[in-house]
């Protein structure tokens, strides 16, 4: 009987856990560190976010008129990593695969022309979003670690730059987009997309923390503080919140 790696994968090996659980993966693992709504292979870990969310969560946010929608991401080991190096500039961001469809991009934009916030469920989900706007006004498959900072999208909005990217997919005759990116999200960037964020606690020297300062400001300290006064639970089976930058829209 031939096998694909992915099988033989699946038959020998187990359901990893993030070096920071410090415990061997358990059976249960393979469903409680599964988000609900996970559909294809590709990830070394689940986006933790998500796993605050069920079916009934799903149902109380139709009902409340709040739409969901979804992106293929493929958390790679790099998001794990740590930043070790003496500056910011000298961290190598981890590249990480991204799948989105025509028909995701088009209500996104029908999402910012609107006026509605977008809100990003996990770090990684934040990224993707932001780099579709990279994607968009760079005209290339991959979001380098440093185009956000380069002067790129100089005067050119969300809106813009998503138009942008639909008339190039239109081009190639592509209803999916599967690119990459680099993104280093850091305090000093100009969010684009993402006007808030669902996200756990975070480890300190990591680049997901760097991430939370960039879209709420100083105030990260005083919602880590407070998280760690109140003994909140951290990293991949901790305690959800929702952050929002000062001035949220309502």
């Amino acid at each position: 009987m031939e096998l694909s790696f992915a099988e033989v994968l699946h038959r020998v090996g187990f359901i990893p856990l993030p070096p920071y659980i410090h415990r061997p993966a358990e059976e249960s693992d393979g469903q409680r560190y599964q988000t609900v709504y996970a559909r294809y292979d590709g990830s070394v870990a689940a986006p933790t976010a998500g796993l605050h969310f069920t079916d009934e969560i799903f149902r109380s946010l139709d009902a409340k008129k709040i739409r969901p929608d979804f992106v293929t991401l493929h958390v790679g080991a790099g998001t794990f990593l740590p930043v070790k190096t003496a500056t910011l500039g000298e961290h190598p961001m981890h590249i990480e695969f991204i799948e989105v469809s025509r028909a995701f991009i088009l209500a996104l934009r029908e999402t910012l022309e609107t006026g509605r916030p977008v809100i990003a469920v996990g770090t990684t989900s934040a990224r993707t979003l932001e780099s579709l706007y990279w994607l968009g006004v760079g005209g290339d498959d991959i979001v380098r670690q440093w185009d956000a900072y380069e002067g790129q999208g100089d005067g050119i909005g969300a809106v813009a730059a998503l138009s942008m990217l639909l008339d190039r997919m239109e081009k190639k005759r592509i209803t999916r987009l599967v690119g990459s990116t680099q993104l280093l999200i850091t305090p000093g960037y100009a969010w684009k997309i993402v006007a808030g964020l669902v996200t756990n606690f975070h480890q300190p020297e990591s680049t997901l923390l760097l991430l939370v300062a960039s879209l709420i400001g100083e105030d990260w300290r005083t919602v880590y503080r407070y998280a760690l006064e109140h003994r909140f639970r951290f990293l991949s089976y901790g305690d959800g919140c929702l952050l929002l930058p000062a001035g949220f829209p309502g």
